[in-house]
């Protein structure tokens, strides 16, 4: 299993209102070229993103699927890769003091990465989860500064 986490120096509701947001999923989610909301609203159970991933002149699509949320606490999802099967990510916020914590659990679920799935698999989801979680904490942090020079 990888689990990873990531102190953000804002408040959870800060967190939450960048994860609540479907059109910024490809802002801090590392592999997502465009998103774009198909089904449902986002972020509740049932609700839907589809991704375009791009790696040099190959390109792919994804789908995201919300199979448990509970605002602003926790979201897990299920990642859709066609033949390379499923992920299940869940996403908790806590409280820190005046900041979040951000923890990510992520592993394969179904297809050949949940059969085939090793520690060199878990070593990769770090590697990839570090990255997102550095991101998340860059668009948050970035966001509410903005929003604070406006006002």
């Amino acid at each position: 299993m990888a689990v990873r986490h990531q102190l953000i120096r804002r408040p959870p509701a800060e967190v939450w209102a960048v994860l609540a947001d479907g059109s910024r999923y490809g802002e801090w989610v590392v592999g997502p070229d465009s998103s774009r909301q198909t089904d449902g609203d986002w972020p509740r159970t049932g609700a839907t993103l589809e991704y375009t991933v791009r790696l040099g002149p190959w390109s792919g699509t994804g789908r995201t699927v919300v199979r448990d949320v509970e605002p602003p606490r926790r979201i897990e999802l299920e990642a859709e890769s066609g033949r390379l099967g499923t992920a299940r990510i869940a996403i908790e916020v806590r409280p820190w003091g005046e900041n979040s914590l951000v923890i990510v659990d992520e592993h394969p679920l179904r297809g050949p990465g949940g059969r085939l799935h090793n520690t060199a698999l878990d070593s990769l989801l770090q590697l990839r989860n570090r990255k997102m979680l550095s991101r998340l904490a860059d668009v948050v942090e970035s966001t509410s500064s903005r929003s604070a020079e406006r006002t």
